[in-house]
């Protein structure tokens, strides 16, 4: 892919030695029928027919991409493996109340454990490590005790760190933190063809180059079952399961709004002794940054610094040529951040640039649930940035859900059938732009000061 196209990661999602070796699935063509269709080979859609697959091993499945399973976000992600889903939890307590929020912590660490699990049971290396929510700014610890006051009313384990505390952990001068003890990382696009080569191996029939035009039936009360129209061909299914985040727009399928929001990445090259040793070497933790949007980093299981967050970006309807410069410049800034984390990164090689979309939701909150009025249609999307583990424990429960198992997971505010509208067309464009831009300056300045305000 070219960097023009969005850049290529470090994940090398195309390489045919992370696939497996496995060529493109062939494209639907005909008139196909199934047990359960699944639509998007991400995270999201093959842990779904995996853990299908696993419960009723004699079903029919089948699994349809746009490409190619990793070729979306799955492939495109920054590794991180950590408990979060939904807003901070100062404000999941004050907006569901303080039960909600603790079951949402608690659901999210335990997606990491499953994720983890998978792992080991797929043969993908995980590197398990702490992951620290940290701050340097009024701004970030502001938050980070608000947030500190919520996990103690909720009797939840998430220490507070000095700055001397992380200081021990990587040499990098935040001010406090948050930790959380168990969080990984890992390489997300190895995980999503590892669950593709899986699924294969349990009979689901994969197809790729196949991207979804139409949704047709499912109309409560017409009794017609789901049929999903591709570029040359239809596939027809009792159950169908859309996982395809902000890809539902235009689909007339009713969500509510699941925006695509562009976020940015860079990664160095294997680092040196002494570099690994300064971050933590290969345990080393995870560190986030409180504020919204503030670049954050980790080491690979193979010593290679990866940096992400920064600018965000609104790509559908702005000119490629515009959209370009914008990458060129939230790479730019990242480089600059990165290599600002201690002098032994100043020069540092950068050898990967890289671009993914995240679905967002007017309320943090992703929707996992059957869609509204079509009867044997599910949709999932909407993790906000935080989908890694929660996309492999989302599939596990839809396999449960969609086979009504006795022991389907008690329904979370996320479980639900539609996310809040939100106008995102004429002129409130301009408008969601101009609030990402604002968020934007904001982490600029209170994540690292030193650089300076977007200009």
């Amino acid at each position: 892919m070219s960097l023009f196209a969005g850049g290529t990661p470090c994940w090398a999602p195309g390489d045919p030695a992370v696939r497996g070796g496995a060529d493109v699935p062939s494209p639907v063509h005909g008139r196909l029928g199934a047990d359960v269709v699944v639509v998007g080979a991400g995270l999201v859609g093959l842990s779904t027919a995996y853990h299908l697959a696993e419960r009723r091993p004699s079903l029919d499945i089948a699994v349809v991409d746009a490409e190619r399973p990793a070729a979306g976000a799955s492939g495109r992600g920054t590794g991180l493996l950590g408990p979060r889903v939904g807003p901070p939890v100062d404000q999941a307590a004050r907006r569901h109340g303080p039960a909600a929020a603790r079951r949402m912590h608690q659901a999210s660490v335990e997606a990491v454990r499953h994720a983890v699990d998978l792992c080991a049971r797929l043969g993908v290396p995980c590197a398990d490590g702490e992951q620290i929510v940290a701050a340097r700014s009024r701004t970030g610890l502001a938050s980070l005790a608000r947030q500190a006051a919520a996990y103690r009313a909720l009797n939840l384990d998430v220490p507070v760190l000095s700055a001397a505390d992380i200081r021990q952990r990587v040499d990098v001068p935040y001010q406090a933190g948050l930790l959380h003890r168990h969080g990984a990382t890992l390489d997300p696009a190895a995980l999503t063809a590892a669950l593709a080569r899986a699924c294969a191996a349990k009979g689901v029939r994969l197809y790729g180059d196949s991207p979804l035009r139409e949704v047709r039936g499912g109309e409560d009360g017409e009794g017609r079952m789901p049929e999903l129209v591709f570029s040359h061909g239809t596939v027809r299914a009792p159950q169908a399961v859309l996982a395809v985040n902000a890809g539902v727009a235009g689909l007339g399928v009713p969500v509510g709004t699941v925006l695509g929001v562009e976020v940015h990445a860079v990664a160095t090259g294997p680092l040196g002794p002494e570099a690994r040793a300064l971050l933590g070497a290969g345990g080393g933790p995870a560190v986030i940054d409180a504020v919204p949007l503030a670049p954050f980093f980790s080491l690979t299981e193979g010593g290679r610094l990866v940096v992400g967050g920064g600018t965000a970006l609104l790509p559908d309807g702005a000119a490629p040529h515009r959209i370009a410069v914008l990458r060129t410049f939230a790479w730019n800034r990242l480089e600059q951040w990165l290599r600002a984390l201690h002098p032994t990164l100043a020069g540092v090689e950068i050898t990967h640039r890289w671009a993914g979309r995240i679905g967002v939701t007017a309320d943090g909150l992703p929707v996992v649930g059957p869609v509204r009025g079509r009867a044997g249609v599910w949709y999932a999307g909407g993790c906000n940035g935080h989908g890694l583990a929660m996309s492999v424990a989302h599939g596990a429960y839809l396999s449960a859900a969609l086979l009504g198992a006795a022991d389907t997971p008690e329904p979370l505010p996320w479980h639900r059938s539609r996310a809040p509208r939100l106008p995102v067309s004429g002129v409130t464009r301009p408008l969601l732009r101009a609030c990402l831009a604002w968020t934007d300056r904001t982490a600029r300045r209170a994540a690292w000061p030193e650089l300076g305000p977007r200009r």
